[in-house]
C-alpha cells in the first residue's frame, strides 16, 4: 500500500449570478465546479480536484504503457507531399 499524497491548491470562489458559488482552481486548467452554499462549493471543489488528479494519473499510466516507435527516416526516395 502506498502512502497517501497531500497537495495544496488555491481555489477561487466567485458568487454566481443565479446564487451559490462558482469554483475554479487556476493550477488545474478547465477545473470548474459549483455549489449552492459555500460549504457545498468547498466539498464540490475537493471532489473535482480528486477526480482531476485521478484522471491525470490514469492518463499517465496509459501513456507509459504505449509502445513508442521511432518513425522511419525520410529520404528523397520516400518523401510524399503532406498537403
Amino acid at each position: 500500500m502506498s502512502a497517501r499524497e497531500e497537495y495544496n491548491f488555491t481555489v477561487l470562489f466567485e458568487p454566481a449570478e443565479e446564487g451559490g458559488y462558482v469554483v475554479k482552481c487556476p493550477a488545474l486548467p478547465g477545473l470548474v465546479t459549483e455549489g449552492d452554499t459555500l460549504e457545498e462549493a468547498r466539498a464540490m471543489a475537493g471532489d473535482a480536484i480528486r477526480a482531476y488528479l485521478e484522471s491525470l494519473r490514469k492518463e499517465a499510466c496509459a501513456l507509459t504503457s504505449l509502445e513508442w516507435r521511432t518513425p522511419p527516416k525520410k529520404t528523397l526516395d520516400n518523401l510524399s507531399p503532406t498537403c
